[in-house]
């Protein structure tokens, strides 16, 4: 038998905007964006600073050659986010929603697995998480839901006042997340005149 209870709505998916009243909020906090992949999930962790969003730390989580198997890498996965997120705590999770592809029906499939366990490592954390559709991450920060890689690449390096393009296109993924997720908080205060 299970018991418990679903009381408190921290760790879901959020698709509605993050909240603008003004006070604490997972929106000008502390933000982990991650890109789901079951062979690559790239993350990077965001904090606002004194002349904008200040890159933390980034990396990839990259289960190794002994993990073979779907539910070892889920579980190699879900370890290190939850690893990540006890060393930098954050106040949201930004990570990438699902699409499917008519071509490929089963890359949405296999990153729905990964992304599941992402999401699970949040919520047992209390962690809001808040889904951003590729197209929206784009047109938020280049204007153009179509920007190709190497734009939204200079896009980043630009707003997070980086030396150089960020590499690999996980943790750029990741870092593109994170500032959408920083960006709308901001567009939200900026209506609110916070």
């Amino acid at each position: 038998m299970v018991r418990g209870s679903c009381e408190s709505d921290a760790g879901l998916e959020s698709d509605a905007a993050p909240p603008a009243d003004g006070g604490a909020s997972p929106v000008w906090d502390r933000v982990v964006g991650i890109d789901p992949g079951l062979n690559v999930t790239g993350y990077a962790v965001v904090d606002p600073g004194p002349r904008g969003p200040v890159v933390v730390e980034a990396g990839v989580i990259r289960p190794g050659s002994g993990c073979r198997a779907l539910g070892q890498r889920l579980d190699y996965i879900f370890r290190n986010v939850q690893e990540l997120l006890a060393a930098y705590p954050p106040g949201a999770l930004a990570i990438e929603r699902v699409h499917s592809h008519v071509k490929f029906p089963r890359t949405a499939i296999l990153m729905s697995h990964a992304r599941g366990v992402i999401v699970l490592a949040a919520a047992s954390r209390g962690i809001p998480v808040f889904g951003y559709a590729a197209a929206r991450v784009k047109k938020t920060l280049t204007g153009s839901g179509k920007a190709p890689k190497e734009q939204m690449q200079r896009a980043i390096q630009t707003e997070l006042r980086l030396e150089e393009l960020p590499e690999p296109h996980d943790v750029a993924d990741a870092c593109a997340l994170a500032l959408c997720h920083y960006q709308v908080g901001r567009s939200l205060r900026g209506l609110k005149g916070l």
